[in-house]
């Protein structure tokens, strides 16, 4: 593919020589999708050498979904006013230097600190990444080759961090797992600052909202701590009651602050896009199902089978080609058939390929009877993918696209924080110690739940659709 590039805020373009240009953006998205997913199968190592107690290692992947759907606003929005390959650049240093930090960390408060830190750095990177993408390409079929490689990098990340994660455990221990980020990253940091156009003098103009900022930051922060801890350790605790009043206080004041900002934040014009909206919609659907069936697919590998590190790992090469192969074929249905109607498409597949899987899902099971529903779930997987990216893209103004992304993406991560305590708690509280006949119980439930949060998603469309059609 040859970029088309488009030139906004007095940025100057290279003329690309290849595909260089996407295959970095998309780099930087499969960076962001592994750090997430690769320390699922490492946590029993990182709980035995660092001596976390059960109680507190959650909070290696929980730190890192807190600070990364806290940050993503602001990350959004500096992306728009401090320069997108600016972000970029800082934020794949920071990743390099916390996955530096993590794999030497000899304690568990600094390697949860860690874990922050590197989702903040998912936080300023994802949306740089997704508004490089949707600025330096056009409107139309080259944004959506474009991404669509990103987004095979991103939902194949997802996958593949798993089997990543098995094999460095094995073989080098869990520090591995993190001390692998330290030369993606970096180089990561050298090739975008010299593949991607330089970015213009900071617009005077334009004011950074900093009490929006700090409102939003604060109040969804506390959002998704409470989301992430409350199911396990209780609705009516004390951590939870003050988390919970003070997400609403600071949400409240944020919209308040929004209202009379001379340079918001969030400008209340994105809130009458309504194709950004039902995006928004999407996303945080998506995240709530398809992205949370890895979770249950874990457990059943490693506590109903017995599957080691690498054999789990292994277990999900399959759904990270498929899910692959899913995101280049939405791209070619959207301009088949249009957005919303691949969309549907898209998601019904996935209904009927996760309540397959939920069929297959036996105590004495093969693999290859999960592989119909695996592979129907990650067609479909990877066609949502694409097209709600696309949608929360298209038309939006250059100078919004960096606070487009951080929206859609902080309804990815609170719908993710939100549907997987929804699914834990419909299952039984399965987690990691969970043992016994009532944990494949459990799993069946939450795949089945997913397969019915999939296919009301996909009606919801359908009817948004009709109703649009038949608007005067």
């Amino acid at each position: 593919m040859t970029p088309a590039y488009r030139r906004d805020h007095g940025t100057s373009a290279p003329t690309p020589t290849s595909s260089t240009s996407v295959l970095v953006l998309a780099l930087g998205q499969l960076v962001i999708s592994l750090d997430y997913n690769i320390v699922y199968v490492a946590l029993p190592d990182i709980g035995a050498g660092l001596g976390f107690s059960d109680h507190d290692l959650q909070w290696v992947v929980s730190a890192y979904v807190v600070a990364t759907g806290g940050f993503l606003l602001l990350g959004g929005r500096a992306a728009d006013l401090l320069g997108r390959r600016r972000m970029f650049v800082v934020a794949a240093l920071l990743y390099a230097g916390s996955s530096l930090v993590g794999g030497l960390a000899q304690t568990p408060g600094v390697l949860v600190a860690v874990r922050a830190v590197q989702g903040i750095g998912g936080s300023l990177l994802f949306p740089a990444t997704l508004s490089l993408i949707t600025t330096l390409y056009e409107e139309g079929p080259d944004r959506n080759r474009a991404l669509a490689v990103w987004g095979a990098a991103g939902a194949g990340g997802l996958c593949f961090g798993s089997l990543l994660g098995g094999v460095l455990v094995e073989a080098y221990g869990w520090p591995a797992v993190f001390f692998v980020n330290v030369p993606v990253a970096g180089a990561l940091a050298v090739a975008g600052w010299l593949l991607f156009p330089a970015d213009g003098p900071w617009d005077r103009s334009r004011h950074f909202d900093v009490a929006g900022a700090l409102t939003a930051t604060g109040g969804i922060t506390l959002l998704v701590f409470l989301l992430v801890q409350a199911p396990a350790e209780g609705w009516d605790t004390p951590a939870a009651l003050v988390s919970a009043v003070l997400s609403v206080c600071l949400l409240t004041l944020f919209a308040v602050v929004e209202r009379r900002s001379r340079d918001p934040l969030v400008p209340a014009r994105l809130f009458a896009h309504r194709g950004l909206l039902a995006a928004m919609g999407v996303t945080a659907l998506f995240s709530a199902t398809f992205s949370s069936v890895p979770y249950f697919l874990t457990l059943y590998f490693q506590t109903v089978h017995g599957y080691r590190a690498v054999a789990t790992g292994l277990a999900f090469l399959v759904p990270a080609v498929v899910v692959a192969v899913g995101t280049q074929a939405g791209e070619r249905a959207v301009s088949a058939f249009g957005m919303r109607r691949m969309l549907v498409g898209g998601m019904t597949l996935g209904a009927a390929g996760a309540a397959a899987l939920g069929l297959a899902l036996t105590s004495d099971g093969s693999y290859p009877s999960l592989l119909p529903g695996i592979v129907l779930l990650g067609l479909g997987q990877g066609a949502a993918w694409t097209g709600m990216w696309i949608a929360a893209s298209a038309g939006v103004a250059p100078g919004d696209q960096g606070v487009a992304s951080g929206l859609a993406s902080t309804t990815l991560q609170v719908g993710g924080a939100v549907g997987l305590a929804v699914l834990v708690a419909l299952a039984g509280g399965v987690g990691q110690n969970a043992s016994g006949p009532g944990l494949l119980d459990g799993i069946r439930t939450a795949v089945f739940a997913i397969a019915g949060g999939i296919g009301c998603g996909a009606l919801a469309l359908l009817a948004l659709r009709r109703a649009t059609s038949t608007s005067p």
